[in-house]
């Protein structure tokens, strides 16, 4: 379980395609320090499980299902990565529930800036679009946001400058895809209502 508070920028050091997935490392110093082989962290959202531990970096094993339902695949050395550990009992919940389950990966419609921050424009699709309400909680590429309108195929979030710094969303480009996660609440609400 995460909360969608990116809690480090992590930088990806090597991909390699391994028995139908890819092997992961990534440099993440803060995180490193506290996970264990075996323990889940969200990488741009997505909950991949620690394979081995060493220095400031940390593996991973991504599997096909992950690469067919998410950006991982895309993941290239260098590229900048929002990561989350998992949370642990006593931790602030400060975003939202949730699962690093990719329901769907997104693509930016536009980004322009609004003040000092950032409105985007999302494209999803409809079994995305389903649970996103106004003032409801999304999350991009990891990251927990605030559904500020949904229309036209798409939702848009209202981005501050906090989360343009502490995330890699300041890099969100019209076109760009991104891994999208609707409130796991929502989906709770809607299978015990349609009984």
């Amino acid at each position: 379980m995460f909360t969608g508070i990116v809690r480090e920028l992590g930088v990806v050091v090597s991909v390699q395609d391994r028995g139908g997935g890819r092997e992961l490392v990534v440099r993440a110093p803060e995180t490193a320090e506290r996970t264990d082989v075996g323990d889940s962290v969200a990488i741009d959202g997505c909950c991949l499980t620690a394979t081995a531990v060493d220095g400031d970096a940390i593996s991973f094993h991504a599997v096909p299902e992950t690469i067919d339902r998410s950006t991982i695949g895309a993941l290239q050395p260098r590229s900048t990565v929002n990561v989350e550990p998992a949370l642990r009992a006593g931790d602030p919940l400060g975003g939202h529930y949730v699962q690093g389950h990719v329901d769907a990966v997104g693509r930016v419609r536009s980004a322009e800036a609004e003040g000092e921050g950032l409105r985007v424009v999302v494209e999803a699709p409809d079994d995305v679009l389903r649970y996103c309400v106004e003032k409801g909680s999304v999350t991009v590429d990891g990251v927990s946001l605030t559904v500020a309108e949904v229309s036209d195929g798409a939702f848009v979030v209202a981005l501050v400058p906090h989360t343009l710094v502490a995330t890699t969303l300041s890099g969100l480009r019209a076109g760009r895809p991104v891994n999208l996660e609707a409130d796991v609440l929502a989906k709770y609400v809607e299978r015990l209502v349609s009984r």
